[in-house]
């Protein structure tokens, strides 16, 4: 079965930003996106959840390179400078283009 090439751009950040994320991908041409809630820790400490204002979000976007890059680019200079986030973009293949 033919696939065809793709990007997964993900996002990982605080919760607050979730419904902004969500308005500037459709915004950027994303066609689609799936948001998990997750834990993890790193150089800046640990955010486990245990309240709303502690909680974290992976954003996943699967689309092409052009939209990925115009989304990563909105993130880094509109979020990273004030919220925890961390971005990055892998290579994907898909079965149904028309869908990204």
């Amino acid at each position: 079965m033919p696939t065809h090439p793709r990007k997964l751009l993900t996002v990982i950040t605080e919760a607050a930003l979730e419904r902004a994320l969500i308005a500037d991908c459709k915004k950027l041409g994303a066609l689609g996106y799936t948001v998990l809630d997750v834990r993890g820790g790193g150089l800046h400490g640990h955010r486990d959840g245990e309240w709303e204002a502690d909680r974290s979000i992976e954003m996943q976007v699967v689309c092409s390179d052009e939209v990925a890059q115009t989304i990563a680019e909105h993130v880094l200079a509109h979020y990273a400078p004030h919220y925890a986030v961390s971005l990055y973009l892998t290579d994907a293949q898909v079965f149904r283009a028309q869908k990204y």
